[in-house]
């Protein structure tokens, strides 16, 4: 397990919609939510369960935004993305959480280890604390997560589903 990583907040709203946020904790003893990230995910209003869930759970520990370098900048992403990739290049070897097509190319450029949503059940499944992956991607799926049935396909298959 990894000491710490850096959520982005797609993939904070649909694994706590799916009321699966504790996966994480598999990933991670600590999980830094950047400011940029907090806000996007707060202004959702504070009945939405992953507001909720960033000011009472301990693990989550809110971070500020760092100062974005010109190699993540001229990628054009938003604020969090921009904000989760700074960090994780401020610290080697830390995980960026990110689902978002662009920032997962930037972050390729840039060497930094990356896992998505998806990344991240698969990951519960092969350290057994899930027993099956499809459930719980199922219910992401519900809570509004898109697969496509080729990657979903490609992403069981992995681990034996």
């Amino acid at each position: 397990m990894a000491d710490r990583a850096i959520i982005n907040a797609s993939p904070s709203i649909f694994l706590s919609r799916a009321g699966h946020l504790d996966l994480l904790r598999i990933f991670a003893s600590e999980i830094w939510v950047p400011e940029p990230v907090a806000g996007e995910i707060r202004q959702r209003g504070p009945g939405d369960i992953t507001a909720r869930m960033l000011d009472t759970t301990h693990w989550l520990s809110g971070v500020p935004a760092p100062s974005v370098p010109r190699s993540i900048a001229d990628w054009r992403l938003g604020a969090g993305e921009s904000s989760v990739l700074a960090l994780a290049l401020e610290h080697p070897g830390t995980d960026a959480i990110i689902d978002d097509l662009a920032a997962r190319r930037c972050a390729a450029t840039l060497s930094i280890p990356l896992r998505g949503t998806l990344g991240i059940v698969l990951v519960a499944k092969q350290r057994g604390a899930i027993r099956l992956a499809r459930p719980v991607i199922q219910s992401m799926v519900s809570a509004g997560l898109y697969l496509s049935q080729k990657v979903l396909d490609a992403a069981l298959s992995r681990v034996g589903e």
